[in-house]
């Protein structure tokens, strides 16, 4: 077996990260966690048990495992989660980690294996908690819905990782829901009572990712005239969803993967670091692993964000949850467009099952939303749709009677409420340009 050559030992078989919901080929869950327990020394009897990728130790009160031991730095190792295994890693301390008695810089842990710092030793015991059955009896979390086998083991997951810090990875296609499954881990976390930011890696300009995620000092650029805090430290006490990491520039990802490390930042401009106490939630449209395997997303970097995965499944595959969620929106539409909304005639129904959905969700709240405003009764019809499978649509009778300011009107209104007045989102859902849904605002006399 090939040896660490910086500390001539030899190296854990390669574990599996925990993997869930891995489209229809379900896995079980298992959530690792570490126990380091002080055998000898001044703290002796303290320990920790805890679910994260590192774990601090040291003096300093920020510490995971805090010691008093006069001899250990303030910032003296950090024991990692690593594709391979655990190692611990010396933080350059005054008087050296120790492994099994060898003085490494960094060295790989077993089962067992004794860490020394200064005059304290350290008992390592690697943990896993195996949950074969994901299945929730719920058929919804927080603002998510669905009854299907699939989402059921969303929620299950979802329920088991939410109290935790455990850093979580959503993955899934555009419209399934992955912001709403973020919101759900958060409000169900014993941080729900701190902020979440939301910071999309996709929407910011790359020249001001940096400055936006981690904050900078003034003067630090041109347009820097006074000093702000970024994403991370608005943070600070809760939790950070950014979206669309996929997107994140690699000159970037050495810089979040020191954020996650070390659980500091350092602003644009700045000397000195500023500790920040998160939670990570992310979440992509690619598959992260195949962007590892192309160079364009780096490794250790996947292996910390991705302690569990969930995937959320597209619209297509859970087609049963369809009506569910239909009528729950039907009824927050209602309000909307100032009707009396009773549901979906069994032909509206039928042609909703129909169709394929690319845009998940997402696309079946715009499509209710335009077919509330342009419906002419309480119930829901085919023809209020507008979807044709690929056929001549007969929704066109729909228009009758209506001019075109009223349909592009109530189009616009319904379309910016479902999403939120986000005008971008609005002119993408609408498949028009952003200047062409102002100018149409405009034109009729639409409020901001």
């Amino acid at each position: 077996m090939k040896k660490d050559r910086k500390t001539g030992t030899s190296p854990q078989p390669r574990s599996a990260q925990t993997e869930v919901l891995r489209d229809r080929s379900q896995q079980p869950l298992v959530l690792k966690k570490v126990r380091l327990v002080v055998t000898k020394g001044k703290d002796e009897g303290r320990e920790v048990t805890l679910q994260q990728a590192a774990i601090a130790i040291g003096a300093l009160a920020e510490s995971d495992l805090v010691l008093t031991d006069p001899t250990v730095s303030r910032k003296h190792a950090v024991v990692e989660e690593r594709p391979d295994g655990y190692v611990v890693r010396d933080l350059e301390s005054t008087n050296g980690t120790f492994l099994d008695g060898v003085k490494v810089r960094e060295g790989y842990l077993s089962a067992g294996s004794v860490i020394r710092l200064g005059q304290t030793e350290i008992a390592f015991s690697p943990l896993e908690e195996r949950i074969e059955d994901l299945s929730s009896t719920s058929d919804s979390f927080a603002g998510l819905i669905g009854g299907s086998t699939a989402m059921r083991e969303v929620f299950g997951i979802l329920e088991r990782v939410a109290p935790t810090d455990v850093t979580v990875l959503i993955e899934g296609e555009t419209g399934t829901g992955k912001e709403l499954a973020a919101r759900a881990l958060h409000d169900h976390s014993r941080r729900s009572q701190g902020p979440l930011v939301v910071f999309d890696c996709g929407a910011v300009a790359p020249n001001l990712i940096e400055s936006e995620l981690f904050g900078h000092e003034k003067g630090a650029f041109t347009d820097a005239v006074r000093a702000k805090a970024g994403a991370f430290e608005l943070a600070d006490g809760g939790t950070i969803f950014l979206d669309e990491i996929g997107e994140l520039a690699s000159t970037l990802q050495p810089k979040l993967l020191r954020a996650l490390d070390q659980r500091e930042v350092k602003r644009v401009g700045a000397d000195q670091t500023v500790k920040v106490d998160v939670r990570v939630v992310a979440a992509t449209n690619r598959k992260l692993g195949e962007e590892v395997k192309a160079g364009r997303f780096r490794e250790d970097l996947y292996y910390r964000l991705s302690v569990v995965t969930v995937f959320m499944p597209p619209l297509r595959r859970r087609k049963e949850d369809i009506e569910t969620i239909a009528s729950h929106l039907l009824s927050g539409l209602a309000a909307d467009v100032g009707k009396k909304l009773t549901g979906l005639s069994p032909e509206a129904a039928e042609a909703l099952r129909a169709y394929t959905w690319p845009g998940n969700v997402r696309e079946l709240r715009n499509v209710l939303g335009r077919a509330a405003a342009l419906s002419d009764g309480g119930v829901i019809q085919a023809k209020d749709l507008f979807l044709s499978q690929g056929k001549r649509s007969s929704t066109l009778d729909g228009l009758s009677g209506k001019t075109l300011e009223e349909i592009e009107k109530a189009a616009i209104k319904v379309t910016l409420r479902a999403v939120d007045g986000n005008k971008t989102a609005a002119a993408k859902a609408l498949g028009i340009a952003y200047s062409t849904l102002y100018e149409k605002m405009k034109k009729y006399g639409m409020q901001e």
